[in-house]
């Protein structure tokens, strides 16, 4: 199947049934992320125990490649440590971006789906922002935004509450 084609199944499928969608009730940590440009806006709940991500889920409003994104995220970094969810943050956001060469070793298994969305600059922070706002909820920051300055993992609110 062409890489183009396989793409657009997964984000469809992921957009009609995306995995994951909901709130926990008894999260331990929360993020806000908002893309300004395009207006997605997504909540992201986890329960973080013994350093592991026990169960994780997502709300809010986005398009089709923000909900994709974020479906396979949650399914992705479900039951891993803190470490290895912020492994793949950084390799999702360097695919994402272009910077990371698919041919050599990494972590990111069935999201390199996503690698051609660096054709597509304009949505490559639809794709991002689920990443962006795990980040900010794993350093219990509370929220992010696509906007904030130029790289978008460091752009985090304190939650000053």
């Amino acid at each position: 199947m062409h890489t183009n084609s396989l793409y657009q199944e997964v984000i469809l499928d992921h957009n009609r049934k995306p995995r994951n969608y909901g709130k926990l009730d008894c999260a331990s940590h929360h993020a806000v992320g908002h893309n300004p440009l395009c207006g997605d806006r997504l909540d992201i709940t986890l329960q973080l125990q013994n350093d592991q991500i026990d169960n994780i889920a997502f709300q809010g409003e986005s398009c089709a490649i923000c909900k994709a994104s974020a479906s396979m995220m949650t399914a992705a970094v479900k039951g891993k440590s803190r470490l290895d969810a912020e492994t793949l943050i950084h390799e999702f956001r360097e695919l994402a971006t272009g910077k990371l060469d698919v041919n050599h070793p990494h972590h990111l298994g069935r999201l390199t789906v996503f690698s051609g969305i660096r054709d597509l600059p304009t949505r490559v922070k639809c794709a991002i922002l689920p990443w962006h706002t795990l980040h900010a909820a794993l350093n219990s920051i509370a929220s992010a935004s696509t906007e904030a300055n130029n790289d978008p993992v460091q752009t985090v609110v304190p939650d000053n509450s």
